[in-house]
């Protein structure tokens, strides 16, 4: 009788911690919840640490202290950037402008071709209008968190190795391991960055030349949207090709063909030359799973999750590999 009380006592026990475990990680999960936007704000922090830390290095071998090799990897990179946009800037906006003069004409001919209810495309522009306010309000908003992303770059970048340090000694036992792990994760992470942004680079020029050579209107603006576009794998090329094709079609039909032909060239180009190139030390992810993670990235968190689903993955692939030669040894 004595030993029956006890061991319902125990399973009461058990009880008891079962439920404040999974009270604990429902709790968990509603914080990560919460705070959501911040950890995506962190993870591309940890990308761009892990992207400019070679960099950062280099000035470091120099004998620079790290906070100035930081300090100017970033007026390295504004520079640079400030150039780019200065040089595009005044065509890009002469472009651009035309483009949105002649919209109205331009959807026009869209809809009488394709039968499209014109009021569905009025209704749009005049919440648009509605919404100039809010637009403007999300500018300002996205600029500070530009800022904070910097600033909090600068810091990882900083406390790197102490960070790494502090990390892996959470983990009793197996410090290194756990410390080559992370810097492991930090040079794909980095690779992938680059090697994306070299990728939106090519594309971007790519398609500018192919949109010149085809004398189709607006090649800057186009081109830009194919470059930024590239970023989001598989489907993103597809999007960026369908503004050009449209206004190739108002011209043309055999022009549209001719537009689509040509981003059909850099497509294969970029995957079957570029890419291979490029990301064969990056990710090294199954298509199939990139395509996996972009669907539950972007479902999560929309257009961010998407983006960041890709380098999400590689570092969930690095932490399992890590599980499962943990687990065979």
């Amino acid at each position: 009788m004595h030993g029956i009380i006890i061991l319902m006592i125990q399973k009461i026990d058990i009880s008891h911690r079962t439920v404040i475990f999974i009270v604990s990680l429902i709790l968990s999960l509603w914080m990560i919840y919460l705070i959501r936007d911040l950890l995506v704000i962190l993870f591309v922090a940890v990308i761009l640490m892990s992207a400019l830390s070679p960099l950062v290095g280099f000035f470091v071998k120099l004998k620079f202290p790290k906070a100035l090799g930081i300090a100017i990897t970033y007026i390295v990179i504004i520079g640079l950037l400030t150039v780019l946009v200065a040089s595009i800037l005044q065509p890009l906006i002469e472009e651009s402008t035309k483009l949105i003069v002649t919209l109205p004409s331009v959807a026009g001919q869209i809809f009488s071709i394709t039968n499209i209810d014109k009021s569905v495309f009025q209704s749009g522009l005049t919440n648009l209008s509605k919404n100039v306010f809010s637009i403007t309000l999300a500018v300002f908003d996205n600029l500070i968190t530009i800022i904070f992303l910097l600033v909090l770059t600068f810091y990882l970048l900083l406390e790197r190795e102490k960070l790494e340090t502090r990390i892996a000694s959470l983990f009793v036992g197996k410090e290194e391991r756990i410390k080559k792990s992370i810097v492991a994760i930090e040079e794909k992470l980095g690779s992938w960055l680059r090697g994306q942004l070299f990728l939106s680079v090519i594309v971007g020029l790519l398609s500018y030349i192919g949109l010149l050579i085809l004398n189709i209107p607006y090649a800057l603006p186009l081109a830009l949207i194919a470059g930024v576009l590239e970023v989001v794998p598989v489907i993103g090329p597809i999007i960026s090709a369908i503004p050009a094709i449209i206004i190739a079609a108002t011209i043309s039909p055999i022009l549209a063909l001719g537009v689509a032909a040509m981003f059909f060239v850099i497509q294969q180009l970029e995957n079957h030359l570029i890419v291979p190139q490029v990301m064969k030390r990056a990710v090294g992810l199954n298509p199939l799973m990139v395509i996996l993670a972009i669907a539950i990235g972007s479902r999560l968190l929309g257009f961010a999750g998407a983006l960041l689903a890709v380098p999400l993955a590689v570092v969930v692939q690095i932490i399992v590999t890590e599980i499962i030669e943990e687990r065979k040894v």
